[in-house]
């Protein structure tokens, strides 16, 4: 969901910051002190998010300015519609319309990509979600913008859970060690998902009890399998597919059973939405 104040506010001042260094010598030189106003504009057909956010970012600059959403969160918008209206004084509408639209235009083409798959499983169980890999600095819009679109949202960081991957069990020798080290170490309420490539890993990480057991790159014949092993051991083990998951091939992982897919394609492969802000004379 939209993070806090508290935790928004300090990364929209260090854009802000980085945008504007020592003065918008443009706004700054044309003395205004009117109040103006104007409307946000989809240039393109897609899903919206990152409205309040944008709203944030000029608030930040000035609290005088009004932000009116016109379409809500997630929802889908053709070219030309009128997204938002906002009014304000001039100089904080012109100087924060970059970092403003450079948001929404970023979270919105998430929204838009993750919309896209989702659509695909619909009417199956399965559920989409994301991946640990996000722009820095962006990652908790970036998957506030994959929720919107109806995904759901994995590790937001490194102390969400453990994730037992391939360098990790060459490191800790074996997947039995490594699930024997991390259990004594992590929280109670933290889960421990194994990544596994084959058959045999799949067995040993049932073995020595992994509460989520990822299929990683597998075909799906494959897969299916590793579904019926785990299920036939273990229902209460949640199973994660990932590597490669296009929109072309989601459907036909989902349909393997797995209460999982996870893909960084949302967030990696996702084009920006084109919006634009236009003020009125």
């Amino acid at each position: 969901m939209l993070p806090s104040a508290i935790i928004l506010d300090p990364l929209l001042v260090h854009w802000l910051q980085e945008d504007i260094g020592r003065g918008d010598r443009t706004t700054d030189g044309l003395l205004l002190s009117d109040l103006g106003s104007g409307e946000w504009i989809a240039k393109a057909s897609g899903a919206i998010a990152g409205l309040p956010v944008a709203a944030r970012v000029f608030q930040l600059l000035n609290p005088g300015v009004t932000f009116i959403p016109v379409v809500k969160e997630g929802e889908t918008v053709q070219p030309g519609q009128v997204i938002a209206k906002i009014e304000g004084p001039l100089d904080a509408l012109l100087t924060g319309e970059r970092v403003a639209l450079n948001l929404g235009m970023r979270l919105s083409g998430i929204t838009t990509m993750t919309r896209q798959y989702v659509d695909k499983i619909a009417d199956l169980p399965t559920q989409l979600v994301d991946t640990r890999k996000t722009t820095p600095g962006l990652r908790i819009l970036e998957k506030y913008a994959v929720w919107v679109g109806g995904g759901v949202n994995h590790r937001m960081g490194l102390d969400d859970g453990a994730m037992i991957k391939d360098n990790h069990i060459k490191a800790a020798g074996s997947i039995q060690e490594a699930i024997k080290r991390i259990r004594k170490t992590i929280p109670y309420p933290l889960t421990i998902e194994v990544e596994t490539s084959n058959l045999q890993e799949v067995a040993e990480a049932l073995k020595y009890g992994a509460d989520i057991i990822m299929l990683d790159n597998m075909k799906v014949d494959l897969m299916k399998q590793a579904v019926s092993m785990i299920r036939k051991e273990n229902e209460r083990v949640k199973i994660e597919a990932s590597g490669n998951i296009t929109l072309e091939t989601i459907r036909e992982v989902a349909e393997t059973g797995v209460d999982y897919i996870s893909s960084s394609a949302t967030i990696t492969r996702s084009p920006w939405l084109d919006l634009s802000m236009r003020l009125y004379e």
